[in-house]
């Protein structure tokens, strides 16, 4: 073999690998994943949603320090996804921050979304789409204000706050817009405008929800600070 046909077989080689190493980096680039050390608007766009779940208590700065890779990771172990405190492509879908226009698997999967659903589905069933994702966004308002529980489960579980959890409802079939509803009610959706109680005129027992400032009313249900 001459030494022009080596140096040419040697080129080549190295152009083959240079061309392999761009493309796992193109495709590493593609699948974007955040991780500690990580800064920018999408790290606080997490720990904003982590904070707001009950998952993450520290400050939304934009960081990616040691409490927000602990929360990631409580949130992983919770939604069934692996505990590594990386944010990735299947973190990212289940904090709704990917493909949000649809439904996808690991959202509807993710326990927090399903929560927030099925009591969309049991308190707002047949109310208009804006009504139930406002029902939702009560609940988030809620674990927001400094006088109730500091997560959804808190908020949903605490003794008395809604009537399907007394009456049954919160067991029956869930529908598909009150998945999508819950999904834009955790995405910041607030059709309610800030409100912290909501009740249907027709059927409250309680006297004391009509002295609630009116904020809003939508379909069958009155929207109160």
């Amino acid at each position: 073999m001459t030494k022009s046909r080596k140096r040419l077989i040697v080129a080549l080689a190295i152009l083959f690998a240079i061309n392999i190493v761009l493309i796992s980096f193109a495709q590493s680039a593609q699948a974007a994943s955040y991780q500690q050390g990580a800064t920018g608007d999408t790290v606080r766009t997490i720990q904003t949603k982590l904070q707001r779940w009950g998952y993450y208590t520290g400050t939304v700065d934009g960081i990616y320090g040691s409490s927000t890779a602990d929360a990631v990771k409580y949130f992983q172990r919770t939604n069934g996804l692996t505990a590594d405190g990386v944010v990735g492509p299947s973190t990212l879908r289940a904090l709704g921050m990917q493909d949000t226009s649809t439904t996808t698997a690991s959202t509807a999967q993710s326990s927090t979304v399903q929560m927030l659903a099925r009591v969309i589905s049991a308190e707002a069933r047949g109310e208009p789409y804006n009504g139930q994702v406002a029902v939702g966004a009560v609940i988030l308002n809620r674990v927001d204000s400094p006088i109730f529980p500091n997560t959804i489960a808190g908020v949903v579980y605490q003794p008395g706050a809604f009537s399907c959890m007394l009456d049954g409802q919160i067991n029956q079939p869930v529908s598909d817009t009150s998945v999508r509803a819950a999904q834009d009610a955790l995405n910041g959706v607030d059709p309610s405008g800030g409100a912290i109680y909501y009740f249907n005129p027709a059927t409250a027992t309680n006297s004391w929800i009509w002295s609630r400032p009116l904020i809003k009313i939508i379909g069958k249900h009155r929207f109160c600070a």
